[in-house]
Parts: structure tokens; C-alpha cells; sequence
């Protein structure tokens, strides 16, 4: 804040233009999101609920976001696997069969089953039932193929790791062979471009503007293949779908606990040393936008509570666990009424692993809580199976014809989608309805952003005259972040309780021309209205380069608003200023320019908090953003219609749109008020309208 006499000095300033600055640079309020972006590597802690409501909203709202991130908002259709079996080969205790089905037209997931030899105990009907558990492999080489070679293998039995070299060599089969052996049928499954999965290479893509405004991204091809491959699994004779285990470790844990927040159907769960405080995911398949703004993996997590779950700590990331995180998850789990189905145990004398310390540790909670057996379990040798007998493809089995590179995939992942959202076009209260739930909680998690409750004025308000009027300054932001937004606002003699947000890619300055109120600021004091210009995120004295990671922006998005995200909420700021400092009577907001969009934004998430808004559409599509550091990128947006889509969810506000022209905002704004009974609320003008003319819209 500013002293005293820091406050009278700049009451008695002349006000000009350049003299809008309403801290010096010495005590200027600290704006967080002017330093450099939260990245995978910051920190993320989690702060445990105080009521089991206060959970519910949140864990409701976290797994939409989730699922929006992943593309998977709301849930793509589910078109048949045709799933293959074959090459069944029998070992001690176990078989080992070869599989493959299409998650998608065109995209196979590919893997090993595992079955055990003995019968189960539980039954159905005359049908034997065994649990199951799905594996992940994570980042190992060739995954499922993995050898870790002669030099680590011996490391790893030196170190006491693991017991034998065949599983210094071969731990990842040592898994599923112990699982089946327990009892457990077991799908083995390759990430997207391990092991037989290479149609398309991994980490490859989906890095372009396209995919991100798609919101298509290789980690949510990845968890669609951990739910088809769930789906696979759960409907194999003889598995007992009500008792089916995840686990992987590394990137392998990472599916574990995405999977589980997103799908209700697992029963347990075991993600290895990957659950932290620390570092979220280093790779493509781990990030995509969206997917951690505002929230970490021991949250995610967290949604599988008060199903049962442990965890795997090493050397790693992971170290703190035990300390930063797991007691956060005995919390909640005790909230839950769950205490004991929580657990984690740390080896600190091993690097990254999921070796025989961590296995029969997870052995023994499947045991458990799959197979009904509260006992310890020892992981027995077993001969490996060379890597070449595990593949599925062979001369009497080859590649499908039908397989698709990224390119093609992506685009059929497009039609399907664009086909769906077709379908979305409101017709009645019903359709309506269902249009806001969908595209409506799209928006909310793609600015991740609602209006708010409480607003903090962080200086000011600072009082002084300019043209016959009253301005104040003041520095805005939300109680509960460290953001810090300067703004200007104008008000003369007539004042009446309404306020106009004004919103403009000059910012506050945009207000006034040498020294006087511009002619449509004026015509709206004249009228009896208050008006108040931000300088919102990258816009004035916030106006700064914005870096976005140039190999993959998911690790920029992933953690961060967007520019125009961070603008929204700005604009979003003000209105809730408006009602709950100033109490105005009434909150109208005008958008010049390229500003015009992120008004209908914040118009579509302010709801009846705004009476009227005016926008500038100035022409502007998504589809036509081509780089992914464009200050007009919003992930996601295109999927879920673009910005007629956003103007539909203004209504049956009262909404001018003009500048409109090549925007195809049209059909779906007209059908969605029409559907709302507001026809006559939706005003739109193909041409960009002088600023007096909007003016005098907003003071009808």
C-alpha cells in the first residue's frame, strides 16, 4: 500500500494520460502473474478440505476440469473395439496371451493378458471370476519389451533392488507374472509409441495451434486408451469388473491416478513414485493444458478418495512425499470415514524404480483389497519371456491396414466432434439446458474463472479532477490470488448508480484524448454513468512479453491461464467490483476492439451480473489463430464452438454484437436466445459501429 503522503502527493499530481500510474515503480503492488509462468517443476501442495460438502463441489469441479483438459468433456462416443486374442502360451502358473483392439476407428492399443492357471475363489453364477488389474508401464525403454541390460541389472541386485538378474533385466514382466500367479487376469498395455504402439511416434503429434485449440493432446489420447483398455478388461469372460486394480509407476502412475479421478470403475489403485509435491510429469502424455491450473497430482489424485489407494516413494521427486502431500490424503481419507484405505511407504536408499521393495508392497495391497487376503506377499522368481515372443504383430497377425498416423487420426478425432457439437444447437429450455451444462463448464474451466466473491482494492481508491469530472484510481484484485489490476474510473454530478466496465486494448488510458474524456466515456458520465477502464493482464502498465514453452505449450497452459484467460479474468474482476464494493445498481460492460471477445467471454461467465454488454467482435475467429503464444489462444475453444458459442451463453442477456462480419456467429447466438425466449435481447450489426453509437445502446 501507499503512505500517507505518497497518497496526498499523487492527489495533488496533474492528472494527465501519463500520469494514470498510480503507484511509483518502488511500491508498486505485486501482480504474481507478471513473473515468470508456474511451470511442471514448481510446487504444488494440497490443502485438505474442512467438510465433506465443501469436497463434493471441489472434487466435482476438479474432474470437469480434468476431463475438459483431456478432451474428454463430455465423454467421446465409444465405438466397438473389435478386440483380438491370440498366440495363448502357458508358463508356471500363468498364461500369456497377445492383444490388440481400436480405441478409436483407426488407432489400436496393444498389449499382453496375462491369465492365472488356478481357479478363483468367488463366483458367478457357474462362471469363475477373477479380479483384475490394469498396468501401465510408464517411461522405461520399448515399455513392456523393456531390458534394463547386463550393467543395471547387476546394480540393481547389488543394490538389493531386486533379488535375481532376471528381474535386474526384465521387472517389468515381474508385475503381471506375480499378479496372475495371486490370482489376478492382467492387461499389460502400451503407451502411444512404446512396444507395438508406433503409428504414432511418442511425444509427437499434437504440438501445433490446431491441437490445442482442438484440445486434443497426446496425453488425452493416452487416458482414452486407459479408459478403452479399462473397458476391454471389464468386459473379458471370466473378470470380475466391480474388482479391477490400476497401477504403474513413473509416467505409468501418472495414467493410475488420471485414470482413477476420471473413471469410477476401479476398485484400487497403486500409482508408483509419481505422486508429489514436486515435479507433475516431464513429458508430453503427462501435460496438456488446462490440466493443473490451480491444482497438483496429489489433488488429482485425491478424487479416488475414499476408494483405496497407496503409493511409492524413492529417491526422486517423490522423497517428500511422506512428509509434503501423503498426510494432506490421511486427512481427507479420515474426513471420508476411511482412514485405512490410504497408505504409503518411501525407500529412500533407491532412485526412481518400481523394484521388489515397491512391487510386493503393492502386491499386498491388492491382495487385500482385490483378492480379500489381508497378507503379505512375496514376489516369487519367474523365467522371463523374450521380448520378441511378446509382440502381437506376426506373419499370421500383422499391423491392421486401417491404422492412422496423428495427422489422420486427429482428423477424424475432428469430425467426430464437430458432428456432436452440431447436435448441440438449443431448440428448447431442454436442449438450452444442456448446452450450458456442456459448452458452460467447457468455458468456466478453459479461463478458469467464475465470478467471484470477494474483491480486494489492494491502493487507492485516489481521488482527483479531469475535465470537469471525478476520477478515482485504485489497484483491484481477488482475495484469494496475487493479482493486481490497475484501473481508472470517471464519474460526474449526475451519477445514478449504474457503472459501465469499460474494456479496450489501450486499457485506461483509452478513456481520455488530450487530456479530456473521449466522446463516448462522455456521453455515458453525461447520462448519469459511472466508468471504469482496467488495465487488464498484458494491457498498459501490465503490458509485457507472456513466454509459452516453444516445444509443447501444454507445459505453459498446463499450469497457467492464458493471456486472454488472464484478460477474462480481469474483466470478471470488475464486474464483481462493481457489485460488491461500489454496490452498483446496475454493471454494463463495453468491449472496443480486439477487446470486443473477451467481453463476450466474460459476458457468457458473468451471467445476470451484467445487464448489458456491447462487443466488438472485430471479425475474429478462433479458427483462424496459427501460433501458439497468440495472445487470442484459448485451448479448447474451437471444440467447444468457438466464439458463437461463447456469445450463445450470453443469453438472454441483453447482448450488441457488432463488427461481426466472417465470425459465423449467427446461426447458433439466434437459435440459443430464440431457445431462451430473448430473441429481442440479441442485437447484432454487421459493421463496426462508432463508439457514440454503442454509447447510446448501452444508455437505452
Amino acid at each position: 500500500m501507499l503512505s500517507r503522503r505518497e497518497l496526498l502527493a499523487l492527489s495533488a499530481a496533474s492528472v494527465c494520460p501519463a500520469c494514470l500510474r498510480l503507484t511509483f515503480a518502488a511500491d508498486q503492488p505485486a501482480d504474481a502473474r507478471l513473473g515468470p509462468p508456474k511451470t511442471l517443476n514448481g510446487y504444488f501442495p494440497f490443502t485438505p478440505p474442512k467438510s465433506k460438502e465443501e469436497w463434493a463441489d471441489r472434487r466435482r469441479k476438479v474432474r470437469e476440469q480434468l476431463q475438459v483438459a483431456l478432451g474428454l468433456w463430455p465423454t467421446p462416443e465409444k465405438t466397438p473395439l473389435n478386440s483380438t486374442i491370440h498366440g495363448k502360451a502357458a508358463h508356471d502358473g500363468y498364461t500369456i496371451e497377445k492383444v490388440s483392439f481400436a480405441s478409436l476407428p483407426g488407432h489400436y492399443v496393444t498389449g499382453n493378458l496375462y491369465r492365472p492357471q488356478a481357479n478363483p475363489e468367488r463366483k458367478r453364477g457357474g462362471e469363475s471370476l477373477h479380479p483384475a488389474v490394469l498396468f501401465a508401464h510408464g517411461h522405461w525403454a520399448n515399455g513392456r519389451f523393456h531390458d534394463a541390460g547386463e550393467k543395471t541389472a547387476q546394480a540393481s541386485v547389488k543394490s538389493g533392488g531386486e533379488p535375481d538378474l532376471d528381474r535386474g533385466h526384465f521387472f517389468m514382466q515381474a508385475i503381471p507374472v506375480q499378479l496372475a500367479r495371486m490370482g489376478a487376469v492382467v492387461f499389460q498395455y502400451d503407451m502411444v509409441g512404446y512396444a507395438d504402439s508406433t503409428a504414432i511416434p511418442h511425444r509427437e503429434g499434437f504440438k501445433d495451434a490446431q491441437a490445442e485449440l482442438r484440445q486434443q493432446s497426446a496425453m488425452g489420447l493416452q487416458t482414452w486408451n486407459s479408459i478403452r483398455a479399462l473397458d476391454f478388461l471389464s468386459e473379458l469372460p471370466g473378470v470380475d469388473a466391480k474388482r479391477i486394480g490400476v497401477t504403474g509407476a513413473s509416467g505409468g502412475g501418472t495414467q493410475t491416478f488420471i485414470l482413477c479421478a476420471v473413471d469410477d470403475r476401479p476398485a484400487a489403485a497403486f500409482p508408483a513414485v509419481m505422486v508429489s509435491t514436486a515435479m507433475q510429469g516431464g513429458c508430453v502424455c503427462e501435460n496438456c493444458s488446462h490440466l493443473r491450473v490451480g491444482t497438483g497430482n496429489v489433488e488429482i489424485a485425491a478424487l479416488f478418495a475414499p476408494k483405496p489407494m497407496a503409493f511409492s516413494a524413492a529417491k526422486d521427486w517423490t522423497q517428500e512425499f511422506m512428509t509434503k502431500g501423503f498426510p494432506e490424503l490421511k486427512q481427507l481419507y479420515k474426513l471420508l470415514g476411511k482412514p485405512e484405505n490410504v497408505a504409503a511407504k518411501a525407500w529412500l536408499e533407491f532412485g526412481h524404480n518400481y523394484n521388489r521393495h515397491s512391487r510386493e508392497f503393492m502386491y499386498a495391497w491388492f491382495n487385500k483389497h482385490l483378492l480379500g487376503k489381508d497378507e503379505v506377499v512375496s514376489e516369487k522368481p519367474y523365467e522371463p519371456t523374450p521380448p520378441k515372443e511378446l509382440s502381437v504383430y506376426d506373419a499370421e497377425h500383422p499391423r491392421p491396414t486401417d491404422e492412422l498416423p496423428a495427422d489422420r487420426l486427429r482428423e477424424r478425432m475432428t469430425a467426430a466432434s464437430d458432428a456432436r457439437m452440431a447436435k448441440r444447437v438449443p431448440s428448447d429450455a431442454k436442449s438450452l439446458a444442456e448446452f450450458r451444462r456442456v459448452v458452460g463448464t467447457a468455458l468456466r474451466v478453459m479461463v478458469h474463472d467464475e465470478l467471484p466473491t470477494e474483491i480486494a482494492v489492494r491502493t487507492g481508491p485516489v481521488a482527483s479532477k479531469i475535465d470537469g469530472v471525478t476520477m478515482h484510481r485504485a489497484v483491484l484484485g481477488r482475495k484469494d490470488e496475487k493479482d493486481a489490476v490497475p484501473a481508472t474510473g470517471v464519474f460526474g454530478a449526475k451519477a445514478d448508480g449504474r457503472l459501465v466496465v469499460w474494456v479496450h486494448p489501450r486499457g485506461r488510458a483509452s478513456l481520455f484524448e488530450n487530456e479530456k474524456l473521449v466522446p463516448a466515456a462522455r456521453l455515458l458520465v453525461d447520462a448519469g454513468c459511472a466508468v471504469v477502464a482496467p488495465d487488464v493482464f498484458g494491457v498498459g502498465e501490465l503490458a509485457k512479453p507472456y513466454p509459452v514453452d516453444k516445444n509443447f505449450a501444454g507445459y505453459t497452459y498446463g499450469y497457467n491461464r492464458s493471456v486472454l484467460a488472464q484478460r477474462v479474468h480481469d474483466v470478471l474482476t470488475l464486474v464483481a467490483f462493481g457489485q460488491s464494493v461500489v454496490k452498483a445498481k446496475r454493471v454494463d460492460l463495453v468491449g472496443w476492439g480486439e477487446a470486443g471477445p473477451w467481453v463476450v467471454l466474460a459476458k457468457a461467465l458473468a451471467g445476470d451480473a451484467v445487464t448489458k454488454a456491447a462487443a466488438d467482435l472485430n471479425q475474429f475467429r478462433f479458427e483462424t489463430i496459427q501460433a501458439t503464444d497468440d495472445p487470442m489462444m484459448l485451448p479448447g475453444a474451437v471444440k467447444y464452438g468457438g466464439l458463437p458459442a461463447f456469445l450463445a451463453l450470453a443469453a438472454p442477456g441483453a447482448v450488441l454484437a457488432h463488427n461481426h462480419k466472417g465470425t459465423s456467429s449467427g446461426k447458433l447466438s439466434k437459435a440459443t436466445y430464440a431457445a431462451a425466449g430473448a430473441a429481442d435481447k440479441l442485437t447484432r450489426v454487421n459493421e463496426k459501429l462508432p463508439p457514440e453509437k454503442v454509447a447510446e445502446w448501452l444508455m437505452r
